[in-house]
């Protein structure tokens, strides 16, 4: 199970980011693509970012993305783990 209770918005932003992206974060920990401490520091960036207006908005509109917003300070982690 994975989750981050110390972080709970932080991580559904992160899961969701990547989820539009065709991305599963826990598929990805568990395949090796992605290690705990990788996905602990994306997390934390999606914590300390400050666009949670702009990221709700972005989740709340959109289903399916070829990418990820500009603003996202995980798009490029996230792009790479891409399917």
């Amino acid at each position: 199970m994975f989750g981050y209770s110390q972080s709970p918005r932080a991580w559904g932003f992160t899961r969701g980011m990547a989820r539009t992206i065709g991305c599963s974060l826990p598929d990805a920990v568990v395949d090796g693509w992605l290690s705990r401490d990788e996905l602990s520091d994306l997390v934390e960036t999606c914590r300390t970012c400050g666009q949670t207006r702009k990221c709700t908005d972005f989740l709340a509109h959109t289903v399916q993305a070829a990418d990820l917003p500009g603003f996202c300070p995980n798009a490029r982690a996230l792009g790479a783990l891409r399917p």
